[in-house]
């Protein structure tokens, strides 16, 4: 026999390989011999064995008995090869687990007790007649925090269940949702899937079969969970749509809803978004009519929008404000507990010199490093390099050194000497250290009273429902707005409206408190005064003046190499060669944008220069993209990086 295969390289062809194992089936992984190498690739189909014009390889051997991937999952992957510019391979790769053999996984005991759904109020039901009506379609939840979003995901994946359908649920982070994956496996006991990075390949691979094989009727997870490979998908629910951890950041640079969007329409199953913060993409296609709004203005559990107050920080001479001191105070004395919040880990974000200025910067990243007090040393949040603290400067040898800026650890422990007798506990990536039961322990011991102040990053911003939270503190508002970025403004919106949202879900008393050093900041002020849809509006008039997305759509070129002067020449070339593409092309609406190096132009010891493609027509900036990157050649020691619809453009 024949077999066709893709293999996980840049290369879009399928390669034939022969074999006289009669076992192999399209779907399954096989060993093949590729160059020197040995790689694992994936039979799309077989046919007779017959005479070729070219030496045809034998597989060495086949990884699976059963296929992994179904043909709509090999479509998905091609759809996906022709939207994302990578071959399809590296598509099938990025889905399938990468385990040989199964390993069992028990992380939902079966004999949780059922608990009952209580009565949904009116908006909810309303949304859920909306969803359950017709057949397929998108819909899109609009619910302010609290509004009881999740419960109309699970009663309408219980109806789809019922109807004998599939459900994927995607959420944007599988650690912070104990009291989702309770609710889901007491509702739908024995039949639920679980992908996520906690578990190892083996325990993924066995949940994946039981997804192939149809046993469970429900896979949650994060990102990749949207590759679930059910055969009759009734559902997908994509919760918090906002999310940027839905955007793949290696190749292939996928964004989960688009695929969601795409395995959807497919299969002829509804999709539900849902979010209080919406994406401006989604928002505009909400105005599009491209998916039904339904909104939920209610918060189900009680509570009402907290008391808002900006603190102007200028006035200020301390990481916590006299009047969020105070507010702190009057919390803990009344036995509720405090959210603190700020984007930014470490003790102190610049160690300078107060002789020449120089800022210790990482050597391999165009990044200052950070100082960790409890470490001792300074370490770079883009690679990892680390080294200790000398306290003399590296540029010209003073030891007249200086710290500047703050961090998660800078702000516990000024938080610790002004409330010496309080329960103080911090939850970021440096607490966590990737483990689940830390960052579960931390938010149990909070919700259950055990801690009076939790300071964090965003980790404390998504999706934590406290009952005994009345006040949040955001101790510094202005770190995603120093971003260059034309989405520093909704990004900051967003993130500043979800921690907002912590607050006053169970209470008519829920207080929040913004430090700014940008106090007249319109993102800012949208969220203190509750103009979502007035910020929204604003934000899209400005990005349709500006040609910006959502109005269109854009594509990054990154070259990177070890030699400044050979990716600068080469992204010269790379320009040049783009503007000759778009002429001959006569696309009209595609025009380079941007060229030059990345605000971040050191990364990892490689520098960085992008060019940005923009288009108002999608199919002409894939087409004009794809030509480019094919016609260009690569010097030595340069690589490319594609990326579609980027949402970071550092």
């Amino acid at each position: 026999m024949l077999a066709e295969v893709y293999l996980p390289v840049p290369l879009k062809d399928k390669f034939t390989y022969h074999t006289d194992d009669g076992k192999i089936k399209a779907g399954c992984r096989v060993i093949v011999p590729f160059g020197a190498r040995k790689l694992t690739g994936f039979v799309t189909s077989l046919s007779e064995d017959r005479k070729l014009d070219f030496e045809v390889k034998e597989i060495v051997r086949a990884v699976d008995k059963e296929p992994v991937f179904t043909p709509e999952l090999l479509e998905t992957a091609e759809w996906m090869s022709r939207t994302y510019l990578c071959s399809p391979g590296q598509v099938l790769s990025a889905m399938i687990p990468s385990g040989r053999r199964e390993s069992e996984s028990a992380l939902f005991p079966g004999d949780e007790p059922f608990v009952p759904v209580e009565k949904l109020s009116d908006e909810q039901q309303e949304a859920l007649d909306a969803i359950l009506s017709g057949e397929g379609g998108t819909f899109y939840l609009f619910g302010v925090t609290g509004s009881g979003k999740s419960e109309v995901y699970l009663r309408a994946a219980e109806e789809t269940i019922r109807k004998g359908k599939k459900v994927i649920y995607l959420v944007p982070e599988i650690t912070l949702t104990h009291q989702l994956m309770s609710d889901i496996s007491s509702r739908f006991r024995g039949r639920v899937a679980v992908l996520h990075s906690a578990l190892t390949p083996s325990q993924r691979l066995k949940y994946w079969h039981d997804a192939l094989r149809g046993d469970v009727d429900i896979v949650i997870g994060a990102r990749s969970a949207v590759f679930a490979p059910f055969s009759d998908i009734g559902l997908i629910v994509l919760d918090e749509e906002h999310e940027n951890s839905y955007k793949s950041s290696q190749s292939p640079r996928y964004h989960a809803r688009q695929v969601a969007q795409k395995r959807a329409a497919a299969m002829g199953a509804t999709l539900i978004m849902g979010s209080a913060t919406p994406s401006l993409e989604a928002y505009l296609g909400m105005k599009r009519n491209l998916m039904t709004r339904l909104d939920l203005r209610c918060k189900v559990a009680g509570g009402s929008t907290p008391d808002v107050r900006i603190v102007n920080m200028l006035k200020e001479s301390r990481t916590i404000s006299r009047e969020l001191e105070a507010e702190i105070r009057k919390t803990i004395a009344d036995g509720y507990g405090t959210i603190l919040f700020l984007n930014r880990r470490g003790y102190t974000y610049y160690y300078h010199c107060n002789s020449c200025g120089h800022v210790e910067s990482c050597p391999n990243c165009s990044v200052a490093l950070t100082y960790h007090k409890d470490t001792d040393r300074m370490v770079c949040h883009y690679c990892g390099y680390q080294t200790e603290r000398t306290g003399v400067c590296s540029e010209c040898g003073s030891h007249d050194m200086s710290v500047s800026g703050f961090g998660t650890e800078r702000v516990e422990e000024e938080v610790r000497k002004l409330f010496p007798s309080a329960r103080t506990e911090r939850l970021d990536t440096d607490v966590a250290d990737g483990d689940p039961e830390v960052v579960k322990g931390i938010i149990e011991r909070f919700r259950d009273g055990k801690t009076d102040i939790l300071l964090g990053t965003q980790m404390v911003a998504k999706g934590l429902n406290f009952p005994r939270l009345r006040l949040v503190g955001v101790v510094l508002a202005d770190s995603t707005l120093s971003v260059p970025d034309f989405r520093s403004e909704e990004r900051t919106f967003s993130l500043l409206e979800q921690v907002k949202g912590r607050a006053g879900r169970y209470r008519d008393d829920g207080r929040v408190i913004i430090q700014t050093y940008r106090a007249e900041n319109e993102a800012i002020k949208a969220v203190r005064d509750s103009r979502t849809g007035e910020f929204y509006e604003k934000e899209l008039s400005v990005r349709k003046a500006l040609g910006f997305p959502p109005y269109t759509r854009i594509v990054t070129l990154t070259l990177r190499c070890r030699d400044e002067e050979k990716v600068r020449s080469a992204i010269d070339e790379l320009y040049m060669l783009s503007e000759r593409v778009i002429s001959a092309s006569g696309y009209s609406d595609v025009t380079v944008i941007g060229k030059g190096p990345c605000v971040i132009y050191k990364r990892a010891s490689s520098f960085r220069y992008q060019i940005i493609i923009s288009a108002s027509d999608f199919r002409h900036l894939l087409k004009i993209a794809e030509v480019t990157v094919e016609q260009f050649r690569l010097p030595s020691g340069v690589h490319i990086e594609v990326d579609v619809d980027p949402l970071s453009m550092i």
